[in-house]
């Protein structure tokens, strides 16, 4: 979450009057996150998010994301409704930008999960991911492996980031550009189960929230994704045993991975890493002086990516 995009008074007092919520109490922007522009606002009828969508969301791809939310909550998945205003209409404009009104829910995210907090995300991840095989809807993924080149090319010279780091992604984008694996299940995934996408009260998820980067893909990247994210130290050079298999024990008690997606999660993890490495890197160098926004250090990824390259990486993933 960020704010790239201001509103105005009037013009937020105009939308909210569409809906059936009663009237503006207060309205404030909220930094994390880097992709789209968010508020939290409160009205005489309760508290919801405002989202302004941004540079990496199309306005074409707002109808797939209200739809698979409504999908994912008629299976009971614990996601944030799209407010509807008395028309029915979910997509709004305001200030120049497509916007929606979500559901606020409650519950925190976390910086440092437990065992117990990775075991319950990750079974949250393997119930999302029972209630997607039915559904109908898909989205190309736009930062998935296909995609990768083109992002460090759009990032510029990768070494005014960090020293050395254009050859070692160059090595990378050739090895997993030889060794993606195809044919393993998919269908739409979250691609982005960061601990601050996910909402907890203690042990318990209640909300799995920012689906604008789901797509479709392999089920089993989107488990190496939410692996690297909820499993290492903050500057990524330590993975957690314990969380590790915490994560892979809740996952596994509602999905049976196949015994290719196994084997291919190192691989798989290296590829979740460079990805957010080079998305990283690359909001490092073009996000705007001005903008309210954390901008976050790529450098965690890269420490994660050499994790995954080492010899014994299979090991990560180990739930007994």
């Amino acid at each position: 979450m960020a704010v790239y995009t201001h509103v105005e008074p009037d013009d937020l007092a105009a939308l909210v009057s569409r809906y059936d919520i009663g009237t503006v109490v207060s309205c404030k922007g909220i930094a994390e996150g880097v992709e789209n522009s968010n508020f939290l606002l409160e009205t005489t009828g309760g508290r919801f998010i405002l989202t302004l969508y941004e540079k990496r969301v199309s306005e074409g791809d707002l109808p797939f994301f209200v739809d698979l939310l409504d999908h994912l909550a008629g299976q009971n998945c614990p996601v944030p409704a799209m407010i509807r205003d008395r028309t029915g209409i979910a997509i709004q404009q305001i200030s120049g930008r497509s916007a929606c009104l979500i559901q606020f829910l409650q519950g925190i995210s976390l910086t440092q999960p437990t065992s117990e907090q990775c075991e319950a995300a990750g079974a949250a991840l393997g119930t999302m991911h029972r209630a997607l095989e039915s559904y109908a809807g898909g989205r190309e993924n736009s930062m998935g492996h296909d995609h990768w080149r083109a992002v460090a090319e759009g990032a510029g010279n990768l070494d005014v980031v960090l020293p050395g780091l254009q050859a070692i992604v160059d090595e990378e984008l050739g090895h997993l550009d030889a060794r993606w694996p195809s044919g393993l299940p998919a269908h739409v995934i979250h691609a982005d189960l960061f601990p601050d996408n996910v909402l907890m009260l203690g042990d318990r998820v209640t909300g799995l929230i920012d689906f604008y980067f789901a797509a479709s893909d392999f089920r089993a990247y989107d488990l190496a994704i939410t692996h690297a994210s909820w499993t290492f130290s903050t500057d990524g050079s330590q993975c957690d045993p314990a969380r590790a298999r915490a994560l892979m024990r809740g996952y596994l008690r509602e999905i049976s991975l196949t015994d290719a997606e196994i084997a291919a999660l190192p691989l798989l993890a290296r590829g979740a890493s460079l990805r957010f490495l080079l998305t990283r890197a690359h909001d490092w160098v073009h996000t705007p002086a001005d903008a309210l926004v954390t901008r976050k250090d790529p450098s965690p990824f890269l420490a994660r990516l050499q994790r995954y390259r080492a010899a014994d990486a299979a090991s990560l993933f180990a739930f007994a």
